[in-house]
């Protein structure tokens, strides 16, 4: 049986009340509206799969109805039909919004396939409604594994400033997610249904990069052929984010800085200026402002981008997030090869805590995807992990020379200690908890390493 709620609008209460009764015998719910006021009430009553609607009402106009339903219930799925059926009928009907037109006498079983086509239809673009939701999930900022303190005023500065044009430069070191940010400015923006278009320019050559954001015209340069649409228009209406904007060569640097104050360009080997409304996220590990002192970045193109500045945190700075993160991409990892590993042993979250991450996020993500397929257990243990992780040494600790192995400790127990009461607020109880320490112990190693009552944190920290 059909459980589908239909809405039937004819002025005709013969033909309205004979095919309502007709259409309940075939398993659908329906309500009769006999002109334009009435249909529009129901409508609004009620949520509707489907409305079937003759085009003649009476004294009513029933496309007044199509393009009502379009404009203030998108989701209703409207059949318009007509005794006087043309071309240009069907036309005008198709383009206010109707799913089809179908013309009086009817016949059961056409009219029963039209209504089936219609819902299976609609069906479809309710399940692609959810898998855009879910791809808005996965890339939105609920995909961003962070608890910090940082992390935190990073998701509010996105928020505020997700809807606005304003240009947006992500900052921090190689492997923080500067991608993943940029996905979810765009997410949560009002240009979430327009392109995302992502541009390596460390990827391009010098001679390519200029090409490939504004395109060319046909013999603009060997090679070119044919014309090419930019990323620049292809991101129209959209967002266009600008990967390794350090690395942009000088000469595209100024055209760069005409599109973002003047929405403006012209592809290269071309004399037609091209207009567009792209929102552009930017993105280095480099310091712009050195570059700038060096002459390899335009200052005003710098100034022009260092609106808002998003900085991401290096993962050792945020030791706090990294269980959070390690059981985030543990459940991934298990549900894309179906291994059974339930999480991490106490060692190996200690491990991973102690460890420097040079390679940040992404590096741990490696890491935690290397010890679900090798390990044999079902908790991850430190003999899982990459001896320099398992062994907890940080980098820059195996490297030191000339100084005995408590010195050269102290530093990094220093600033994992100092990361996690940062955290927590200074909150001595509860960072002794995440430690793994009593507090007694805490407090000895506080007074040892200069961390008493906040003296010795980072200046502005």
């Amino acid at each position: 049986m059909n459980r589908a709620q239909l809405l039937l609008v004819d002025d005709d209460r013969h033909v309205l009340e004979s095919m309502g009764s007709w259409l309940r015998e075939i398993g659908y719910e329906v309500d009769l509206a006999a002109n334009r006021a009435e249909a529009i009430n129901l409508v609004n009553e009620n949520r509707y799969d489907l409305a079937l609607v003759d085009v003649r009402l009476g004294q009513d106009d029933g496309f007044d109805v199509l393009r009502y339903c379009h404009s203030q219930h998108p989701g209703l799925t409207v059949i318009m039909i007509t005794g006087y059926g043309t071309v240009e009928t069907g036309i005008e009907a198709l383009r206010a919004g109707a799913f089809d037109l179908l013309t009086k006498p009817l016949i059961d079983e056409e009219l029963e396939m039209a209504i089936e086509r219609a819902l299976s239809q609609r069906k479809v673009m309710q399940e692609n409604q959810q898998l855009k939701q879910q791809l808005d999930l996965r890339f939105g900022l609920e995909n961003i594994i962070g608890h910090d303190h940082r992390m935190l005023r990073i998701f509010d500065m996105v928020d505020s400033v997700a809807d606005t044009r304003a240009t947006v430069l992500i900052t921090g070191e190689s492997g923080t997610g500067k991608s993943l940010l940029a996905r979810a400015i765009h997410r949560r923006s009002n240009r979430r249904d327009q392109p995302f278009i992502e541009v390596a320019c460390g990827a391009l050559p010098e001679n390519l990069l200029e090409s490939e954001l504004f395109g060319h015209v046909a013999g603009s340069f060997t090679g070119a052929t044919g014309n090419k649409v930019g990323k620049f228009k292809a991101a129209d209406k959209g967002t266009i984010f600008l990967d390794e904007i350090g690395t942009a060569p000088l000469s595209m640097q100024v055209k760069l800085l005409r599109v973002l104050q003047e929405l403006q360009f012209e592809p290269v080997g071309g004399t037609e200026t091209e207009t567009v409304d792209t929102r552009v996220v930017l993105a280095t590990n480099e310091d712009l402002a050195n570059l700038v002192e060096q002459g390899q970045f335009r200052q005003d193109l710098y100034y022009r981008v260092n609106v808002i500045n998003l900085e991401l945190p290096p993962l050792r700075e945020r030791i706090s997030d990294i269980p959070r993160l390690a059981d985030h991409f543990l459940a991934e990892v298990c549900q894309d090869t179906g291994r059974r590993v339930q999480g991490f042993s106490s060692e190996a979250v200690a491990a991973m805590q102690r460890y420097r991450w040079p390679g940040n996020v992404r590096e741990l993500q490696n890491v935690v995807e290397r010890a679900v397929l090798l390990s044999k257990n079902e908790e991850i243990t430190p003999d899982d992990f990459p001896g320099s992780i398992a062994s907890g040494a940080p980098v820059s600790v195996a490297r030191r020379t000339g100084t005995t192995l408590k010195e050269a400790l102290e530093g990094p127990e220093r600033q994992i200690i100092r990361d996690v009461l940062e955290s927590n607020g200074w909150n001595r109880n509860e960072t002794a908890d995440q430690l793994g320490i009593n507090r007694t112990t805490l407090y000895k190693k506080m007074k040892r390493l200069g961390l008493e009552d906040g003296v010795g944190a980072r200046p502005g920290a």
